[in-house]
């Protein structure tokens, strides 16, 4: 049977020093991703495939709006659950920034989730010159 247990869904955000374009295209192509997400990832219609090392987790496209949030389902995971990067600008500082959006199992998963994102945007940030 299937445990019923309610994931933790959290968002982290992160102040960007990006044009806006520059950012999207950097969490929603296969090249911009493959940059500092994963080391490689492919897509075929509405599936991405994100492969690291050895392993390759394949993940469905939810939603996308040019400029703004792109959403994926990781196939193995929950129905319910999701992973997005959404980019905010303040209408009066023009300030970008990034809200990483996730779900985790319990409150010490999304500790290490929390501090793998961390790493992985410093890594975006680096790559786009943040």
């Amino acid at each position: 049977p299937k445990l019923n247990y309610k994931m933790i869904k959290y968002t982290i955000e992160f102040p960007i020093k990006s044009s806006v374009s520059v950012l999207f295209n950097a969490v929603s192509t296969p090249d911009g991703l493959s940059e500092w997400f994963a080391d490689n990832v492919n897509w075929n219609g509405n599936v991405y495939t994100f492969i690291w090392d050895d392993s390759k987790e394949e993940a469905e496209l939810l939603k996308k709006t040019n400029n703004q949030l792109i959403r994926f389902r990781w196939l193995h995971e929950d129905e319910d659950t999701f992973f997005e990067f959404k980019i905010e600008v303040d209408p009066v500082t023009n300030d970008v920034t990034l809200f990483v959006t996730d779900f985790a199992e319990n409150e010490e998963e999304r500790e290490n989730e929390t501090k793998l994102w961390e790493a992985q945007v410093h890594a975006l940030m680096k790559r786009i010159g943040s």
